[in-house]
């Protein structure tokens, strides 16, 4: 097989080396002649899977995106043409639910406050929602979820709708998909109209779909004066973003959220299960097989380590600010493909060993850290 794979992705040839030859593409760039002759197309978001574009797509079979969400994909064309698809969906929920914890902490110290007692709203209730929501459950906060597709196929009772969310929250994060149209768009879902009516001090999060917040209206209200915190990890018109706006955004990124290296490494994986198992073959390679072994590994904690430490200890293996520094100092010289094709590696929280300080152990297990001894490995489920 002939296997055109994006080149961001990692660990492709490690993968699918056995399965044929790897060639890999710019995800942003790739035309439709070099699709001619290839059997199966590996993608990420940034590439749209058209019309256009699979037109000289003589061979084609498979296509597979490491990604969540599939709102770059014409997957009605693909099974038209009987082409093969599969998504990844849940591959990255740990890495974005950790981002957005990590910016909560990052927060909570900078703004000298704590996050207990908080209310934080989550906006989409997929696999990265619920990833978080089960990680919030560990810490003394009040939780509402807002997903209406899910509320309507009777998938979520305790749905609360989007502008009593709004009201009620002190930190309101969103996980939904670009959905253009529709009874459930989420295309401009913070419009100017609800972005003027929230709260001031409120915190708004945004690791789903630039597309979800209005950029420019957003921009509008804070010039206005508005007091809002913001964390933004993707935006509207990437990689050509609403520069201004970043002088009003406490943290910002560049499109990383779920970009573990366990994270990235799953979507592959999912991607070579699915190919093989359209191949009538067996999937015999797995991420213990190929991922480094972190740097930190194992942290012993004292009787005194409280909830008040908890900031301290997920910063520890990955600080929003970071990143922030990132993107503030380099984007101009570098652009914003760039910061992202050349991410420094980051790591989730189960690869870190914690010890000692018994109290605490449910909560750090809960948030994902793997306790020795207790055989959790701090995944979502």
């Amino acid at each position: 097989m002939k296997i055109l794979a994006d080149q961001n992705m990692p660990l492709v040839e490690q993968y699918f080396a056995e399965l044929g030859s790897v060639e890999r593409f710019d995800g942003r760039s790739l035309k439709s002649e070099q699709l001619i002759d290839v059997d199966v197309l590996l993608t990420r978001s940034v590439t749209h899977v058209n019309e256009s574009l699979l037109e000289k797509a003589n061979k084609l079979k498979f296509v597979g995106t490491a990604t969540i969400g599939v709102d770059h994909i014409d997957t009605d064309l693909l099974n038209q043409r009987g082409i093969t698809f599969t998504s990844a969906p849940g591959c990255n929920a740990v890495a974005v639910a950790e981002y957005v914890l990590s910016s909560m902490f990052a927060l909570m110290q900078e703004n000298a406050c704590t996050l207990e007692g908080k209310t934080i709203g989550i906006v989409g209730v997929g696999s990265i929602g619920s990833c978080l929501r089960e990680k919030l459950s560990a810490l003394n906060v009040t939780v509402l979820l807002c997903d209406p597709p899910k509320h309507d196929a009777g998938q979520l009772d305790e749905h609360c709708d989007l502008d009593t969310l709004l009201a009620q929250s002190d930190i309101v994060t969103f996980h939904v998909p670009l959905v253009k149209a529709g009874e459930h768009s989420t295309l401009h879902l913070m419009d100017k109209a609800r972005l003027k009516a929230l709260k001031s001090g409120i915190i708004l999060i945004n690791a789903s779909r630039g597309d979800v917040i209005d950029n420019q209206a957003l921009l509008e209200v804070m010039q206005d004066g508005a007091n809002l915190d913001l964390v933004i990890d993707v935006w509207e018109n990437e990689p050509t973003i609403l520069t201004e706006l970043l002088d009003y955004v406490r943290f910002a990124s560049v499109h990383i959220a779920g970009h573990t290296l366990e994270g990235k490494a799953r979507g592959t994986q999912m991607l070579y299960q699915a190919l093989c198992n359209l191949e009538g073959l067996t999937a015999n390679k797995s991420l213990a097989d190929f991922l480094p072994k972190p740097s930190v590994t194992d942290v012993s904690l004292q009787d005194t380590f409280s909830i008040d430490d908890l900031g301290q200890l997920i910063h520890l293996v990955y600080d929003v600010r970071r990143d922030d520094g990132i993107l503030r100092r380099h984007l101009a010289q570098k652009g914003f493909d760039s910061l992202r094709k050349n991410y420094p590696i980051r790591r989730e929280l189960n690869t870190v060993n914690i010890s000692g300080a018994r109290a605490n152990m449910s909560m750090l297990s809960a948030l994902g850290f793997n306790i020795l001894n207790s055989g959790h490995d701090g995944g979502c489920s």
